[in-house]
């Protein structure tokens, strides 16, 4: 199987609600999309082009290349058609592989049992054209095979990613209750933070909006970040085509000194993480990190620029007196020392949203994990409202 010359479906896949920003950065790449969905997109591209979308995409979570498209009733189906496929061709009999899968079939009642047999139909294959078996397991480090199987129908992938892409590979030290690296992206790429302005991020944590912003600004991808990928794993992986990605990535950063990022916090901890998980992405130079209160951060003057904050949410459906407290805080801080600013604060809690004082003039919404989430944006007037032609326009 040619796979990585041959064209085929490929589904890219991210979190709910990043799939518009996924969409702009596949566009951007100049791919064409087939259909997107609010949990991915489709393509019909090679393996070979996997390659630069996983080294490139900011928002994914994994990107799979179908090989079968098939019907499948029940396991035994499922199997007969899985021991067609020349498997040989694709994993190497003294190699290693896994297997996922997403399964809606009313013979299966855990996936853990269609997970199985694809595994059996993949091994007893390679046993009978190689007289070895290969190895398998829940790692995710080599070949990944992709089940996709609802009711009848049935799609088998090979997982070009393996881990996913959604983390980012330069946060080594995660912090308390890390915001997820693709969901970051979006939220610095959803603002209308111009990537020259001011960038402020007020309450950092582990640093990961502040870093999102300075990697987006000087266009450090994610694969600066990632030695292994799941199509390395294939056979007929041409390790050539991946280092002449990377080094268009490494040519293509931009060397930009000016940025003023600015990431505070009132813990010495985190801001201790944030350094060093800023210095991990190469970034370290181009932000400002202090120790304080986030009404004490030194907001450039000015205007033009963004804060963010992602504050706790604390209970969905209790609303604590100290977080009130906290969210009042940040919309008087916006308002007397954000003037001329777009402001954010992103918050799973909507009854502590309201306590900001401030009329949102959009709200954003995502999840973060199983958590529905706004990020409100405030256009913080600086006088009277700015004319048209002097506020910040995203790039």
């Amino acid at each position: 199987m040619q796979v990585f010359h041959t064209k085929s479906k490929v589904i890219i896949t991210c979190n709910k609600r990043l799939s518009p920003y996924l969409l702009d950065e596949v566009k951007a790449l100049g791919y064409t999309i087939v259909r997107d969905f609010p949990t991915g997109l489709e393509l019909d591209i090679t393996l070979s082009e996997c390659i630069k979308l996983n080294l490139n995409l900011r928002c994914a979570s994994q990107i799979l290349y179908c090989l079968k498209s098939f019907k499948a009733n029940n396991p035994e189906e499922l199997y007969r058609e899985l021991l067609e496929m020349p498997w040989e061709e694709l994993i190497d009999f003294s190699g290693y592989f896994s297997v996922t899968s997403n399964v809606d079939n009313p013979t299966i009642t855990t996936p853990l049992f269609a997970n199985l047999k694809v595994k059996d139909a993949i091994v007893d294959r390679i046993k009978d054209k190689k007289g070895i078996r290969p190895n398998s397991g829940s790692d995710a480090n080599k070949t990944v095979v992709h089940l996709y199987w609802k009711d009848g129908d049935a799609d088998i992938f090979l997982d070009t990613s393996g881990e996913t892409l959604a983390k980012h590979g330069y946060r080594k030290i995660p912090g308390k209750a890390p915001m997820l690296e693709a969901l970051a992206a979006a939220v610095v790429l959803s603002s209308k933070w111009d990537q020259k302005s001011p960038f402020v991020n007020p309450m950092c944590g582990s640093g990961t909006l502040a870093i999102e912003a300075a990697l987006i600004a000087t266009n450090r991808r994610p694969g600066l970040f990632r030695m292994n990928y799941g199509f390395m794993h294939i056979m007929g992986y041409d390790e050539q085509v991946f280092f002449a990605e990377r080094r268009i990535l490494k040519d293509q950063v931009i060397k930009n000194t000016e940025l003023q990022i600015i990431a505070t916090d009132l813990s010495d901890d985190a801001v201790d993480i944030s350094r060093k998980n800023a210095k991990t992405a190469g970034v370290d130079t181009l932000i400002t990190f202090e120790v304080c209160d986030f009404a004490d951060t030194q907001v450039p003057e000015g205007g033009r620029g963004v804060v963010i904050f992602n504050p706790e949410y604390g209970e969905r459906l209790g609303v604590h007196s100290k977080l009130e407290a906290t969210y009042k805080r940040m919309g008087d801080f916006m308002k007397q020392e954000c003037k001329g600013y777009f402001g954010y604060i992103f918050t799973g809690n909507p009854d502590l949203a309201k306590k900001i004082g401030l009329k949102a003039d959009r709200k954003v919404e995502f999840y973060n994990g199983k958590l529905d989430c706004r990020m409100l944006e405030y256009e913080l007037y600086d006088g009277s409202r700015r004319p048209e032609e002097e506020r910040p326009v995203k790039p």
